[in-house]
């Protein structure tokens, strides 16, 4: 069994980690700001079809694991299909398998310079986060006896509703949520150390877990 990147022209996608931020120049002199992600590699683990499945997806399997630090349902459908359990399981819909099998290895060498990608990952937790920080409320007097600096104020009426409405901004948890960054430029793809290097930012700390698919907008 060949283990390659796939012939397809439509849809790329793959697991990666991110490393941090640098910079290069490129052969004009213009300095790049650049995020390098730990791309791959990725194993196929499994194909979802139509006629099974309802839809057609390929899963694949990112950090592969210990049988003891895997759930039972996985560890026996990675025995299945004959593939190692692995720490990460995603799946990405596509609109065709051709290209595709149970095991191959997929790595960053998939993307080329110049690939237009849709960047996902999950933002930096804040912890609880009040009012000023979190909706860019502004504070009160710290002079004249005032008792209201740092605090939200009057969130409701008096006697009537005598509630307090939905969607009030208040303080609440910020950051850890899912993050898209959409139509970043591959700027550089190093095949032997399997790092792919995308222009601009990317949300997550360092060693987050991200995906990286073809852009849905935008052209090359």
């Amino acid at each position: 069994m060949e283990h390659g990147a796939p012939k397809m022209t439509t849809k790329k996608f793959l697991l990666a980690k991110k490393k941090g931020m640098t910079q290069i120049f490129r052969e004009d002199g213009n300095v790049v700001p650049v995020t390098v992600l730990q791309a791959g590699p990725c194993i196929v683990t499994g194909l979802r079809t139509h006629a099974l499945d309802g839809y057609t997806a390929v899963q694949l399997g990112y950090i592969p694991a210990r049988d003891k630090h895997t759930n039972k349902p996985q560890r026996i459908a990675a025995q299945k299909a004959g593939v190692q359990a692995h720490r990460v399981l995603r799946e990405f819909r596509i609109e065709d398998l051709n290209g595709f099998e149970i095991g191959q290895e997929l790595k960053s060498d998939l993307f080329a310079i110049g690939d237009v990608v849709d960047v996902v990952g999950t933002s930096k937790g804040r912890g609880f986060a009040g009012t000023i920080k979190a909706h860019n409320f502004q504070r009160g007097s710290e002079t004249h006896g005032c008792m209201n600096v740092r605090r939200p104020g009057s969130i409701g009426q008096c006697a009537y509703p005598g509630r307090v409405f939905k969607g009030q901004r208040m303080g609440k948890h910020s950051g850890a949520v899912r993050r898209t960054v959409k139509n970043l430029i591959v700027e550089g793809v190093d095949a032997e150390r399997g790092l792919i290097l995308v222009r601009g930012g990317v949300p997550g700390p360092p060693n987050g877990l991200i995906q990286i698919t073809t852009a849905k907008t935008g052209a090359k």
